[in-house]
């Protein structure tokens, strides 16, 4: 395919795909393999994300890049020769790389985070390109606690300038950015609450992105949505995130931006695809609106697993399944009953 950032963008949010978020890092996999109790070994985290990557109908039909963390980038198939970023590649899919060191305590900043991993990124690019990476990711995370004063204004500048730095750092390189500001959900917030913080946000990014001089054509936007804090006692119905969430993304995010993809953010797998249908049944909107889940694609796969070889087609029916729903819920066609079809 074109090795333009912008037609590479254009084609990671077209058609009603989606991005697998396929980098955990091994100490988050652990915690996940440890619920279906399986070992997290090099081998078994291969195994994993192999039977994923050879799952021939979601990965043609409904995924259109893979963000892998760095170990698995380099990883052979158990057959020893075949690199997984080729499994990746030949389903059609494109190989993406998690750049991003992790989120460390602000200094001066109670209860807020600054992501680290600028210094010596551009010699990493360079890597993961060779290594076939067409795309990178980058999370900041914003937390809500009002009582404590938290996001402070000092950790939206920080993070956003961060998170800019980064995206020309990547066009540079040839590597299309995604951008993840994560205000997360965790919280005892309103969904007003994260309304206003998820703008203050967006507006601070795209002032940084554009001091920057980033190309905003060849950039994906991965955002939460607009939504009340799980502490919070209240669930929102997917008409009111989705009214929220298009009026943040109207007042904020430039139309130049070829696609938002979501981070479903610790949500259900079906409340996740609920809301992005709801989401995309109110449009047109001037932006592609996909998915970028982990949790919620994998969540049912790794289950049926459970690492064992003779579970492979089933954990590869659930991942199709899900990969499905999204796909629908991209289009704004997705119904309850599909899901009791299944």
């Amino acid at each position: 395919m074109s090795e333009r950032l912008e037609d590479i963008a254009a084609a990671m949010v077209s058609g009603g795909k989606g991005l697998l978020a396929a980098d955990e890092s091994s100490g988050t996999i652990k915690k996940r393999f440890d619920v279906i109790g399986v070992e997290s070994t090099a081998d078994n985290r291969r195994d994993y994300r192999e039977m994923m990557f050879r799952s021939k109908e979601a990965m043609s039909k409904y995924i259109s890049g893979v963000i892998l963390y760095d170990e698995t980038i380099r990883q052979k198939a158990a057959d020893g020769t075949t690199p997984l970023v080729d499994i990746i590649k030949a389903s059609g899919a494109i190989p993406g790389i998690k750049v991003d060191l992790g989120a460390k305590p602000l200094a001066g900043f109670p209860g807020d985070t600054i992501t680290e991993g600028l210094d010596g990124l551009r010699e990493r690019l360079a890597d993961y390109y060779k290594l076939g990476a067409r795309f990178a990711k980058w999370r900041a995370v914003i937390d809500i606690d009002t009582s404590k004063g938290v996001p402070s204004a000092n950790s939206i500048a920080s993070n956003t300038h961060a998170l800019a730095r980064y995206a020309a750092l990547c066009q540079e390189a040839g590597i299309v950015p995604i951008v993840e500001p994560e205000v997360l959900m965790d919280g005892a917030h309103s969904i007003d609450t994260c309304y206003d913080v998820s703008k203050a946000t967006l507006v601070k990014l795209y002032d940084e992105l554009y001091a920057a001089r980033v190309i905003l054509e060849g950039s994906i936007l991965k955002p939460n949505m607009v939504i009340s804090g799980k502490k919070s006692g209240k669930t929102d119905s997917p008409e009111e995130i989705a009214e929220k969430t298009i009026k943040l993304f109207r007042e904020v995010v430039p139309s130049a931006v070829p696609g938002i993809a979501f981070l479903s953010g610790g949500q259900e797998d079906e409340e996740a695809t609920a809301n992005l249908n709801a989401i995309n049944a109110i449009g047109p909107h001037p932006w592609k609106l996909t998915f970028s889940y982990g949790r919620a694609l994998q969540a049912a796969p790794q289950k049926a697993w459970s690492g064992k070889a003779s579970n492979v087609a089933a954990g590869q029916a659930a991942f199709t399944h899900r990969a499905h729903m999204n796909h629908l819920a991209a289009l704004g066609k997705w119904q309850p009953a599909l899901e009791k079809a299944a």
